[in-house]
């Protein structure tokens, strides 16, 4: 049985507990390895670790802090199999998506990051005949970095690569539903010759790990991603100690159809953006707004080719979708399918667990759900579920579509069809959401700023809004 361990001050060690916690594989519902559970003295000591080494790093030239995160990046690719196996295991998700997707994107941080601290620069503003005022920016310090579950590998490196890249060192704690990828990491990070203590990976419970790294006191920010409720309690620990914040929280994203769009890319794209890795990614649409000209032509074609999906353990090649990452989430999805019937809802396709064979027979796995008949003002269609569950609801004008889409207390990304060039610009203008699509869906540019309004989170991750985060501005005025 593997046991992971802890990365700290460049060294793999055990937790100072020597407690270890039990890590499920989702396909099986078995335990296949042992996770650390650590606690405010491996925190203390990644801290420590963290501190020292900024004095060197934060100094580093940035050409050299390139090359070792393209170092790196050149790992990952090279052990992309091992990484995907892993994740899919971890995770419950299909292998090839972890192929696909999650691998090759964890490897593109650190190289997107290592090529944008070379062209990241400050502005100047010059007062005619009186002085100039240039801007440095700095490295903060230690900074803490706290990753979800269901893109482990992922969103993990896509706080880690712009903390590093701009002369921070970091204490990281990835998920402990999914750490195995993290763990790897570290490896590959002592392979690749990363100073000591720059990076430090401390496994363990948010209760216990997290809160460590959110109340430590040489800790000068965070970058959290995950659900609403943790990301209010860290920012009432931060707001005390003026702890810089990055927060990337939930999402009950609107898909907007306009009769007018391209309906098989619609659709196809629908279908996609509604349950790929089981519905368990932020930006997924799980509240689909058809107009109602063309509501039961999409109706029909959706259904149908949700009812074609693949239900399957990961290294099935035929799977659409693997297993949910936990049973306790498992139980909260069906919680919800049971509380939409009560609402009024009608189950159109799905509602139910799948049952496989041999070794896979009790492992968290859904069928892919849609759902009809809900007011848009329900508990359904307000509360994030992060499951392979959608709802379709039929709309009559823009205003009424932008109500229900605007009507909950996220705001993260929002996906409108329609061929009508004016009405695109107007519907993206109106919609609370920091992200948009157009006639797509998860088509990313990693420069973009990435973030929701209200309840999804505060700040922008992604390109030079990250590395901006990461430092802190100084202004310098000098007289002529």
């Amino acid at each position: 049985m593997l046991k992971l361990k802890n990365y700290i001050d460049g060294e793999l060690v055990e937790p100072a507990s020597k407690m270890y916690i039990d890590n499920y594989q989702p396909a099986t519902g078995a335990v296949f390895s042992k996770i650390p559970n650590s606690d405010e003295k491996d925190v203390q000591q990644a801290v420590a670790a963290a501190e020292v080494a900024f004095q060197t790093w934060s100094i580093t030239p940035k050409d050299e802090r390139a090359r070792v995160l393209n170092k790196i990046a050149d790992l990952i690719e090279q052990n992309a199999d091992k990484l995907a196996q892993a994740e899919s295991q971890d995770n419950g998700k299909p292998l090839k998506l972890a192929q696909k997707v999650d691998i090759p994107r964890a490897r593109d941080n650190f190289r997107f990051f290592a090529t944008g601290i070379m062209h990241f620069a400050s502005e100047s503003h010059a007062m005619e005949n009186t002085a100039v005022n240039y801007t440095l920016r700095k490295p903060l310090g230690t900074v803490g970095c706290i990753s979800p579950w269901n893109l482990p590998l992922y969103l993990f490196t896509w706080k880690i690569a712009p903390a590093l890249a701009a002369g921070n060192c970091v204490v990281a704690k990835p998920s402990e539903v999914t750490p195995v990828t993290a763990y790897l990491l570290s490896e590959l990070c002592i392979e690749a010759g990363l100073p000591k203590g720059v990076l430090n990976i401390v496994h363990g419970l948010g209760g216990s790990a997290g809160s460590a790294i959110v109340n430590h006191p040489d800790v000068k920010a965070i970058s959290f991603t995950g659900g609403t409720q943790t990301g209010k309690a860290i920012a009432r620990a931060a707001a005390p100690e003026f702890k810089k914040l990055s927060l990337e929280l939930g999402g009950k994203n609107p898909n907007i159809i306009f009769a007018d769009c391209d309906f098989e890319l619609a659709v196809k794209t629908s279908v996609m953006s509604s349950f790929a890795n089981q519905g368990q990614i932020c930006l997924c649409g799980s509240r689909i707004f058809v107009e109602r000209s063309i509501y039961e032509k999409f109706k029909t074609e959706f259904v149908s080719r949700v009812n074609n999906m693949v239900v399957s353990h990961p290294d099935d090649p035929k799977a659409n979708l693997g297993a949910v990452v936990s049973k306790p989430h498992k139980e909260k999805i069906l919680s919800y399918i049971d509380l939409a019937r009560e609402e009024g809802g009608t189950i159109l396709t799905g509602g139910e667990e799948v049952v496989l064979e041999g070794d896979y027979k009790n492992g968290y796995y859904i069928r892919p759900t849609v759902i009809e008949g809900l007011d848009y003002a329900c508990r359904t269609n307000q509360e994030e579920i992060f499951g392979p569950v959608v709802t379709l609801t039929p709309f009559d004008s823009e205003e009424e579509v932008l109500k229900m889409a605007n009507s909950t207390d996220y705001g993260l990304a929002a996906t409108v069809w329609t061929e009508n060039l004016k009405r695109a610009h107007r519907i993206a203008r109106d919609l609370e959401s920091g992200i948009i699509w157009i006639n797509c869906w998860l088509l990313r540019d990693l420069r973009t700023p990435f973030g929701g309004m209200k309840s999804s989170g505060v700040g922008r991750e992604g390109g030079f809004e990250a590395l901006k985060f990461f430092t802190e501005p100084k202004n310098v005025c000098i007289m002529y």
